[in-house]
Parts: structure tokens; C-alpha cells; sequence
């Protein structure tokens, strides 16, 4: 592995907090914010790191922890006799082989000895145990963190697959009973519109619904939700009913307890990787969502032998499903135009479940995408939700079928301005920049954002608001509410004291950073960066917009100036030209200086063993934001660029650092922490 001891552990730390979060937004908060692909690479790769760094295990290390504490959970804690445990993955048939491999060496056998081996489809539900003493059940529980769950006795009462008490034969005094609480796919979409039309909260996904069903303070909401059971094994038992695997799931089922209609038992890695495909095949037609397939060695004598290995038994795998695919009708293709001025395509589906989420809305990029996938509003098409939240539209099934292709527009659907692609790029963008209304809000928040001139009190929704009731149209009009103040003062929400933090707030941007009101105006390839590169250049903004326009009718010197600026280039300086030749921003701009004064822009730098050299942050701040660093970097008469070369000095590498330190470490160039960073910054003169 091409990574170093220092930046294995600072990985292995951001790794460690991260799945962390994902873990209790997952289990505990029954919200996810990525999808299990995305979380299960994230966990392989934490595995990677500590394979070839075994000294750097966490404490808190995801590879310790099972499920997720339960510490601020309304429900009673419940102490797991035996330890709910969880499964390692894989991802590929070769894994899967690999396993095999690894019990065979465990168990000392060769080809010639059968290892019979249990499937059945991995449900994506809410682990459960259910203690039954004396045949009766008295106690249902989460997993929790596997060791640790909550109570949810009185709510499973309400759950038809759950018995209260076990019927049949052979039934042990204690017999734990686990398995997955979960709710069908069309359950879940019947709940959604029921919530949807009592302006409830929607669930993500069937998971969740179960979920957040289930952990229920008050059983009478989880007896109006549709759940469903199912058990894969068991804990803690006064005897065990059976010598296998299989023997014991059927005696589970023959007791009343429903278990999955796909279980069944293999002789070998080639039936196990059928059963999988034949799964596969029939996802998604099944009833409920699936996300692999669990493989278990059925003789219990071997699992034993076995074992665990921290969280998971050596006997047991759980082999996930790549990205799940799901086909649907293209509605409609809306065009949203974004701060930019950039227009972007949005496919509007007839709503599908893909991977555990309703999908309603596909991205299309742009307009060579359309026309790569030929997709006309009514075509059937394939979803697909790999690593990314976003969906992806990946094929078109209907492309042959004969229907008027999409016209992608050559005018801004919201402001008529004319619509074009710069030579080059595939984007197709308004020209309209202030005029548009689109742009103008998303502009106007940016103008108002923490990176330019960070304006308290004037969030996304008072400027949707305020734009709606016509007080604000260009970035000079946030200058003038200190005359709308009894007009803010008498709208609902708004107090003598919210208005008077507003004004003084904007009172105290009438002298500006020259470098933030520039980045502040939005104009392409002028970032935050690029604007102090052209204010330390041209100190006041006057003779920046001078040289701009002299570029733009032509004058070789003029853009030449601009060039001559270390990190500006061609794209820079069309983009300037561009705007300061539209009649319209000329209005805004003077507009806006009528209103502010921003003094002459200079870089005031200290002596410190950084001057005249260049700077490079990369990974992870977490003391400061990645702005501050490079103004302070300014400030010690430093240069602070993107992008290490041969020209950079010194690197400070955060938690997360990749390409830039495997760079720097080849170029020999000198690499600090945040913390060293900090030390120059305090010892400067």
C-alpha cells in the first residue's frame, strides 16, 4: 500500500469518526445520508488501512463496533445474553471463493471434504431478538450496539409474523430468535402517500420505515405500521434444536416463526454463487428489499471450531449486490438554471424504488448527455444508484422507438436571454448573469455567503422573501434596508432586535474587501483565490475593470497584464471581459459601488520563515477553514497555491491528504501539520 504511517493514522481517525456518524445516523436517527455502497466502501477501506498498518488500530475503530450506542434512545436498554454480532462482506465472486478458502484452512480440509453451506437473501431490515421462555415470548429487542439494545416488547406485540408464544414440538426453555423486522415495498409506498397527504414526515426507504416504526415510545404507532418478521438464526438457547444450520431455521419455522422462502442449503461454492445470481435475477420482482445474499456453514460443530473475529463470525458472509438498476418512464425534462447561469437538465420519472429509495428526479448533466442517451419525455428508462446519492440514468430502452427528440433550449427559460455554450465546453449557460431571476437570488446568496461578505442575518429564505416582495434585485439594494426598516420590522418573524443586528450587519460591509466584493459578484472562473491574485495586483477595482474591458475590445497590453498575473489565464480574462461588456452588469456594478467604498486592497505581511515562498494546504482543516489558512499564508508574505510542483516549499497535509502528499513526498518537498502550521503562524514577527 503507497501510503505512509502518518497518513495511514490521520485516515484512519477521519475513517474512524466518519463511519461513526454514519453509523448513528443509520441506526440510531433512522436517516442516512449515503447510500450502503457508498458506507460499505468506507468500511472496506478502513479494513484495507488496518490490514497493512495492524499497530494503527483505534480504539474507536469502526472494525470494533457493532450497530450503534443507544445512549440518548426514549427506550429501555436491554442486555444481550449472547452478543448480536455482524457479518463481513463481499463484493465479488472471487471474495466469496476466497472465504471458502480461508475455512477450509481453518478446519484443516481439502477438496475432498463437502462443507455444506446455508443462503438465503440478506432482507434490509431492523435486526430483532425474541426471548421465549417456556415456548411464551418475553422480551423483544434491538440489536443496539450488539451488546445493548432497546426494548420493544410491547411494540412487536403488534407485529402478525411475531408469535406470542411458539407452537409444535421440542421447544427449548429458552430459545432466542433472531431476525429482521422489515416493511414490503408496496407497504412502504402506501405509507409514504398516507403520510404525504397528512403532511407527515416521508420515510427515505422501506429500512427506515421499519425502523423508525418499530422504535416507537408508543406502541400504539408502531400497531398502525404494516410490519413484518422474519428470523435467520438465533442467541442465547437452553438447547439447541438441531446439529445444523438447516435443521435448526426449519425448526424455527415449523415453531410459527416465518424464515425466508429463498433459505436454502449448497453443497458448494458453485451452488452458492448460483443461488446468488438466481437472486439476483429475481430482485427486483421480489416483495421487499434485499442488498445480498448470507451464507452460513451449516454444521454447528464447525462454527464453533470457527469462531468470531472482532465484530463478525469466521463462519458467516454476507455477499452484497453491486448498484441495484430499476426501470421506469421519463416523464418529462425540466431545465433548472443554477447561480452560474448554467442550464441543467432534470429528468422527472414516474416514481421507482432503486436501491432502497424512491426515486423521482434523475440529473441528465447536460445537453450532449441527452443526446448520447437519446431520451425523449416518455421513453422507458434504466435507473441506477451506485455510489452516489444522486440517481443516474444508464440506458434508454425505448431509444429506437420513433418520437420527436428533446430540443434542448438556445434561450434561459426564466429571463429569455440567450443561451450558449462557451467554445470548448459542453455546458450550456444564460447570459442574463443579474438580470435572470434565477441567477439573481442564487447570486445574491452567494454575494451575501461567508466567503465574500459574510452578512449576518441574511440567510436564503429572508432574501427568497425579500426578493419576492421586490426590495431586492441587485447586490446595492442590501445597502438600502436601513430605509426599509419599519417595513422588515412589520413583517411576521421579525423583531426590533433581528432588524437591528440586519442593518448594523450591513451598515459594517460599506467598506469592503476589495477581494471579497470581487469573488462576492459571481463571475465565472473568478473564484476566491483568483480575486485577491487580481486585487494584489491591481489594488483597486477601477483599474481592474479598466484593463478588463481594454482586454476585451481587443488591446494585446492589457490582456497581457492580466497573464502576466501568476495563476490567471485566458479563461480568467474572457470571463472578466465578458462581463464588464454586458450593459446590464455595468448598471450593477456602478450601481453597487454607489453604495461602497472598499479601501485600496494591500496585503499587509509579517516576517516569518515562509515569505516569498509557496504554501499548499491540502486535506482536512479542522482549527480553520481552507480561506483563512490561505490568508494567513498571505499575511507571512507566503504564496498560496492549489497545486504542488516543483515550485511549492512547503505542504500542510490534514487529515485525508492523498495525491498532493504522495506528490510531495516524491518531489522531497517539506510536509507539516495543521498543528506545525499554527506554530509558524504564532511565531511569526
Amino acid at each position: 500500500m503507497e501510503i505512509s504511517e502518518a497518513e495511514a493514522a490521520n485516515e484512519l481517525m477521519r475513517l474512524a469518526r466518519l463511519i461513526a456518524k454514519h453509523n448513528k445516523l443509520y441506526h440510531a436517527d433512522d436517516a442516512p445520508l449515503i447510500t450502503d455502497q457508498e458506507y460499505d466502501a468506507l468500511v472496506r477501506r478502513n479494513a484495507e488501512l488496518e490490514e497493512a498498518f495492524p499497530h494503527l488500530v483505534r480504539e474507536d475503530s469502526p472494525s470494533r463496533a457493532v450497530g450503534h450506542e443507544i445512549a440518548s434512545s426514549p427506550l429501555s436498554k436491554v442486555t444481550h445474553e449472547v452478543r448480536m454480532m455482524s457479518l463481513d462482506n463481499a463484493f465479488s465472486p472471487e471474495e466469496v471463493e476466497e472465504w471458502m478458502a480461508r475455512v477450509r484452512r481453518f478446519l484443516s480440509l481439502d477438496e475432498g471434504n463437502a462443507i455444506a453451506i446455508t443462503a438465503e437473501d440478506k432482507i434490509d431490515g431492523l435486526s430483532c431478538s425474541l426471548r421465549y421462555e417456556g415456548g411464551k415470548l418475553v422480551r423483544a429487542a434491538t440489536r443496539g450496539d450488539g451488546q445493548v439494545g432497546e426494548d420493544v416488547t410491547p411494540n412487536v406485540a403488534y407485529i402478525a409474523d411475531i408469535p406470542q408464544k411458539l407452537s409444535g414440538a421440542d421447544i427449548p426453555e429458552v430459545f432466542e430468535i433472531r431476525g429482521e423486522v422489515y416493511m414490503a415495498k408496496s407497504d412502504f409506498m402506501a405509507l409514504n402517500e398516507a403520510q404525504e397527504e397528512a403532511g407527515g414526515k416521508l420515510f427515505a426507504n422501506p429500512r427506515n420505515a421499519a425502523a423508525g416504526s418499530l422504535r416507537q415510545k408508543d406502541a400504539a404507532v408502531t400497531a398502525k405500521r404494516p410490519l413484518k418478521f422474519w428470523a435467520h438464526g438465533w442467541g442465547a438457547a437452553s438447547a439447541v434444536p438441531g446439529a445444523r444450520q438447516e435443521e435448526v431455521i426449519r425448526m424455527i419455522e415449523a415453531w410459527g416463526v416465518p424464515v425466508s422462502p429463498l433459505f436454502t442449503c449448497v453443497k458448494d461454492v458453485t451452488g452458492m454463487l448460483a443461488h446468488y445470481d438466481r437472486i439476483a435475477r429475481d430482485r427486483p420482482d421480489l416483495p421487499y428489499e434485499i442488498d445480498g445474499v448470507v451464507y452460513k456453514v451449516d454444521r454447528l460443530d464447525y462454527q464453533q471450531r470457527l469462531g468470531f473475529v472482532a465484530k463478525a463470525p469466521r463462519w458467516a458472509l454476507a455477499h452484497k449486490f453491486p448498484a441495484e438498476r430499476a426501470e421506469t418512464t421519463l416523464e418529462a425534462i425540466d431545465i433548472q438554471v443554477g447561480r452560474t447561469g448554467k442550464l441543467t437538465p432534470v429528468g422527472r420519472l414516474a416514481p421507482v424504488l432503486v436501491g432502497g429509495v424512491t426515486v423521482t428526479n434523475v440529473t441528465l448533466h447536460n445537453r450532449d448527455e441527452i443526446e448520447r442517451l437519446g431520451v425523449r419525455p416518455g421513453d422507458r428508462v434504466v435507473v441506477q444508484r451506485a455510489g452516489d446519492v444522486i440517481p443516474q440514468l444508464v440506458d434508454n430502452l425505448t431509444r429506437d422507438v420513433e418520437r420527436a427528440p428533446f430540443v434542448f433550449p438556445d434561450h434561459c427559460p426564466e429571463c429569455g436571454s440567450e443561451a450558449v455554450a462557451e467554445e470548448g465546453e459542453v455546458d450550456v449557460r444564460c447570459t442574463g448573469g443579474l438580470i435572470c431571476p434565477a441567477q439573481r437570488t442564487e447570486r445574491l446568496k452567494h454575494f451575501v455567503s461567508r466567503g465574500a461578505l459574510d452578512i449576518d442575518g441574511l440567510g436564503e429564505k429572508t432574501i427568497d422573501q425579500f426578493f419576492a416582495l421586490g426590495w431586492l434585485e441587485s447586490p446595492a439594494d442590501i445597502f438600502r434596508f436601513k430605509k426599509r426598516r419599519d417595513a422588515i420590522l412589520a413583517l411576521d418573524g421579525w423583531q426590533e432586535r433581528s432588524v437591528e443586528k440586519l442593518v448594523d450587519s450591513i451598515e459594517a460591509r460599506r467598506s469592503p474587501d476589495a477581494a471579497r466584493l470581487l469573488f462576492g459578484l459571481g463571475i465565472r472562473h473568478v473564484g476566491a483565490v483568483t480575486a485577491r491574485d487580481l486585487m494584489k495586483h491591481f489594488h483597486e477595482l477601477p483599474a481592474l475593470r479598466e484593463t478588463a474591458e481594454k482586454a476585451r475590445a481587443g488591446d494585446e497590453g492589457a490582456a497581457a497584464a492580466l497573464t502576466s498575473i501568476d495563476g490567471i489565464g485566458g479563461a480568467v480574462v474572457e470571463a472578466l471581459g465578458d462581463f464588464f461588456h454586458e450593459d446590464h452588469n455595468k448598471a450593477v456594478w456602478d450601481d453597487l459601488l454607489s453604495e461602497v467604498d472598499p479601501p485600496r486592497f494591500e496585503v499587509e505581511t509579517r516576517d516569518s520563515p515562509v515569505n516569498g515562498k509557496t504554501v499548499v494546504f491540502t486535506g482536512k482543516l479542522e482549527t480553520m477553514s481552507r480561506d483563512e489558512a490561505k490568508a494567513q499564508a498571505e499575511r507571512l508574505g507566503a504564496k498560496a497555491s492549489g497545486s504542488v510542483s516543483a515550485k511549492t516549499d512547503l505542504l500542510v497535509a490534514g487529515p485525508g491528504a492523498g495525491s498532493k502528499l504522495k506528490k510531495a513526498a516524491e518531489l522531497g518537498i517539506e510536509v507539516i501539520d495543521e498543528a506545525g502550521w499554527a506554530e509558524i503562524v504564532a511565531n511569526a514577527g
